[in-house]
């Protein structure tokens, strides 16, 4: 076999492939064994005609078609590993000159990874917020744990904001009362605005007993993104308690016995929360300014493959979930269908641009991932799943989606170099020392090379295979 390689741009190539006739008797021989499997002709028992009876009754043709599908996977992998290609998806197949007895010619147009110069990126400067705790924030840490202990006492007044009402709502669509429109003895709490639009009016100043109808757009359901008349009766009235914040409720809420520790505790919670979200937004400034930096073309039928699969799953899995339709989801984004194609594409490019540049740095920088650090990262996307560990690394294994797993911890560890290697300032002109918060860091990295490349750019594999001649 004879094989080469025609650049036709940075990220598309043309294979030429000339397979002499002899190299053939392989999938010949199978072509025959698998037609004598599948037929039946008087005089033979199956799986015992010859070659000659075959051709003369099934004719030649169809066994040469049969060869050349079974070849063509072969050869067009032989001739990728041999031009040393990086192939992304399926290649187009053309089968250019093939009569019996003469060699097979063939092209094959694929997408390959592209090459990309990483830039010296040591020069990076970023700012990010400040880490900063108020006793605002901290006070307010403790009213939301406050609110979470509260009690209610039934009481026989109007209703008003803050109150927890228990309601039956009916829910009607041009005067037919929907078969899901139907909820009984729901408790809501006045301005929570957890449920319909439009309830917290209906409700306030009615006492148990009290009813009153309200228009409102259905979030889901049979009639998701419907106006409907809903009726609600309210059955009780209940007024919320918070308890005393003192060293007793410290006592009940936590593991402290006064309120100065719990206080104590709540500002170190805080200040670890926006300490983490200023390494993650550390890492994501950082990862732009490497996008910004690096030349990266984009092969135009995975950029088009990608949009095409995220609207797909946009359409056919998130819609339904949520009941949407797209004029219902544009509305609600408030953008056209224009302004969420120009997003999508940008997001699809950037991620394709994440996973490209970072998978190179993985090799200039020869990282690499062990166990534990696998261990770890399938533990925190379980935890993300709503899966145990063992339920997802079981998906994993079967989806054979192990190595997608151990890319993403590799390009969290480029990306954390680069990080490294950058100037982070917080707004207060202090340097920002990423190295002590270095679980942290870990763990937000890999997360930003998952969300960034994993989730926008497709999976990517060996040399795929032609499917037909």
């Amino acid at each position: 076999m004879k094989s080469a390689v025609e650049t036709l741009n940075p990220t598309r190539v043309r294979l030429t492939v000339e397979v002499p006739f002899e190299e053939l008797k392989p999938s010949l021989d199978a072509a025959y064994k698998k037609i004598n499997e599948q037929v039946t002709v008087p005089g033979f028992r199956k799986g015992k005609i010859p070659a000659r009876v075959i051709d003369q009754r099934f004719g030649r043709g169809a066994v040469l078609e049969e060869a050349i599908n079974d070849a063509l996977p072969k050869f067009y992998t032989e001739a990728v590993s041999e031009g040393e290609l990086n192939v992304l998806g399926q290649p187009d197949v053309d089968i250019t000159e093939f009569n019996d007895g003469d060699e097979l010619k063939f092209t094959a147009e694929v997408d390959i990874r592209p090459a990309i110069e990483i830039p010296d990126y040591s020069g990076i400067e970023v700012t990010v917020d400040a880490v900063e705790v108020t006793d605002e924030d901290v006070e307010k840490s403790l009213e939301q744990l406050r609110d979470r202990f509260a009690s209610t006492t039934t009481v026989d007044r109007p209703a008003a904001e803050g109150d927890v009402v228990v309601v039956d709502l009916e829910a009607s669509v041009d005067g037919e009362v929907l078969a899901d429109g139907i909820a009984s003895a729901v408790s809501y709490t006045i301005g929570s605005g957890q449920l319909l639009d439009g309830i917290d009016e209906a409700v306030t100043g009615l006492s148990a007993g009290g009813s009153a109808t309200f228009t409102s757009e259905l979030k889901g359901g049979s009639a998701a993104g419907r106006p409907a008349e809903v009726k609600v009766d309210v059955s009780d009235v209940q007024e919320r308690e918070l308890p005393a914040l003192d060293d007793d409720f410290a006592q009940l809420a936590s593991e402290f016995d006064t309120l100065e520790e719990l206080r104590a505790d709540s500002r170190k919670r805080l200040e670890s929360m926006k300490q983490y979200d200023q390494a993650t937004a550390a890492q994501e400034k950082v990862l732009d300014a490497l996008i910004e930096l690096t030349e990266v073309p984009i092969p135009e039928k995975l950029l088009k493959d990608e949009i095409e699969t995220r609207t797909h799953n946009l359409e056919h899995h998130q819609f339904p979930q949520m009941g949407l339709t797209w004029e219902t989801y544009l509305e609600r984004e408030g953008k056209t269908r224009e302004e969420y194609d120009a997003e999508l594409e940008t997001q699809a490019v950037k991620g394709i641009k994440t996973q490209f540049i970072l998978d190179e740095l993985v090799n200039k920088e020869k990282l690499s991932v062990n166990q534990e650090e696998l261990t770890e990262h399938l533990m925190r996307r379980a935890a993300s799943s709503g899966m145990s560990p063992d339920q997802f690394a079981q998906a994993v294994v079967e989806g054979g989606q192990v190595p997608m797993l151990v890319g993403e911890v590799a390009r969290g560890k480029a990306l954390a170099v680069v990080v490294e290697a950058a100037k982070v300032t917080d707004t207060n002109g202090e340097v920002v020392d990423l190295a002590d918060e270095d679980e942290d860091e870990d763990a937000a990295s890999e997360d930003a090379s998952t969300d960034a490349s994993t989730e926008d750019a497709p999976a990517e594999g060996d040399a795929a295979e032609p499917e037909q001649a």
